[in-house]
């Protein structure tokens, strides 16, 4: 089943944020636990899974993830706080 994603993950201490897109966010937060896709997710162990966003379609998912990315820290930071103000893992590993 497809169901276009935007996500942000973070580090275990939680200092770098990665925003990305996917078809399947389960698959895709455990190709990036297990080291497979972005270089820049395995350079900083990106596993912490803080946002996901559902959308409709692949290019309104693709349009949200291009305009979340421009975005400062802060602003991102936001965004995350208004679902997950304690910035909990969303998929905790073992699920």
């Amino acid at each position: 089943m497809i169901e276009p994603c935007v996500y942000i993950l973070t580090n275990a201490k939680k200092t770098v944020l990665y925003t990305g897109v996917t078809s399947n966010i389960r698959q895709r937060v455990l190709e990036h636990r297990n080291g497979i896709g972005s270089e820049f997710t395995r350079k900083y162990r990106m596993k912490v899974l803080l946002m996901v966003e559902r959308h409709p379609t692949m290019m309104s998912a693709i349009a949200r993830e291009k305009q979340i990315k421009s975005w400062s820290r802060a602003r991102k930071e936001a965004l995350i706080n208004e679902t997950n103000p304690a910035w909990d893992d969303l998929m905790p590993i073992g699920e």
